[in-house]
């Protein structure tokens, strides 16, 4: 069997989530408590206008989700650890037969944080692949669904500070890295990129996921992290993947055509540089699910957003709640491609 990662704007059949219920995203008061489920219940009704949702739920938190969410939000209770879904499920592909498939990295708490738990979490790969009817591809490669951006045409863009992290992959190579991308989403072309954000490669960082700094909208485009502020940290970080980008090509052979997605103006918060970024979206049927950060960065970057992904209606949603916990809308999202008997 070939399998494959489609494009994120390849028809869905779902969008799956995970709901926070404890650890670090939930904070350590009721306020923050409060705060986390009120922006993770906003992103999952801004997704339910355009898809079905399938919330993944702590037991003994269903009365809690449910007051929050959308009537048509199916809840489905399992143990949980945290809430990142992309990271801790499977990444969808489907097979040249059109049947669908579930890549279960294996999860370690992004390369062992030391504030990471995951034993729940490691568990929910296999488990959201069966709760699909997926068939599971299981893999030895410590990884996750934010460490990866596919076009659907064999192009996997990746950075080199995640799948060769000593804390996922020791001893790994890239041309081990590679083989196993090939096996298990399709990947022909891998672009490596030196790194993520400077914020998220501290503490409470995943040390460098390519889904906050580079996405793919369509085939040869790119979407690119675009700090503009020499007082960041980042203005140079945006620099080195632009030289990665302009010295590679897409699976095709075809030189990147880059947009700049500008970072929002904001640079800091209380705990330093930020990492706020419009490129951590999702693409839903119809539509864009879009962080936005009360910035006056915000009506451009829709604006770009709608520009790259013709025909779809951009949604705002205030992302600032996930960035304070490490990530944003694409981080807590993980799409499940439409199989072929099921379009």
């Amino acid at each position: 069997m070939t399998w494959t990662m489609p494009s994120e704007t390849a028809p869905h059949e779902c969008t799956w989530m995970a709901w926070p219920s404890s650890g670090y995203t939930l904070g350590d008061t009721a306020a923050d408590a409060e705060r986390a489920r009120d922006t993770w219940a906003a992103v999952a009704n801004a997704v339910a206008g355009f898809e079905p949702v399938r919330m993944v739920v702590s037991p003994g938190d269903e009365q809690i989700a449910r007051a929050r969410l959308d009537g048509a939000i199916e809840l489905i209770t399992r143990p949980l650890d945290d809430a990142w879904m992309r990271d801790m499920g499977p990444t969808f592909v489907l097979g040249d037969d059109g049947r669908l498939g579930a890549v279960s990295w294996i999860f370690n708490g992004w390369g062992a944080q030391s504030w990471a738990t995951w034993d729940n979490d490691e568990l929910i790969g296999d488990a959201v692949a069966e709760l699909a009817g997926a068939e599971l591809v299981s893999s030895p490669l410590v990884n996750e669904g934010g460490g990866i951006h596919v076009d659907g045409e064999g192009t996997a863009l990746v950075t080199e500070t995640v799948q060769l992290d000593p804390g996922r992959n020791p001893g790994w190579t890239k041309h081990d890295v590679e083989a196993e991308l090939a096996r298990t989403i399709g990947a022909t072309h891998v672009v490596w990129l030196p790194r993520g954000l400077t914020r998220d490669g501290q503490e409470f960082g995943t040390r460098g996921h390519v889904d906050i700094v580079a996405a793919v909208p369509g085939p040869g485009t790119v979407l690119l992290h675009d700090q503009r502020d020499p007082a960041h940290p980042d203005h140079e970080v945006s620099a080195q993947i632009r030289r990665s980008l302009e010295t590679s090509t897409d699976a095709a052979g075809r030189a990147w055509t880059i947009v700049d997605l500008p970072a929002p103006a904001v640079l800091t918060d209380a705990d330093g540089p930020v990492d706020y970024s419009y490129v951590n979206h999702l693409v839903v049927g119809g539509g864009v699910i879009a962080c936005s950060f009360d910035d006056p960065n915000d009506d451009r970057a829709a604006e770009i957003l709608a520009d790259v992904y013709p025909g779809r209606t951009v949604v705002p949603v205030d992302a600032r709640e996930l960035f304070a916990r490490g990530g944003g809308i694409h981080c807590i999202t993980q799409q499940q491609p439409a199989a072929a008997s099921r379009r």
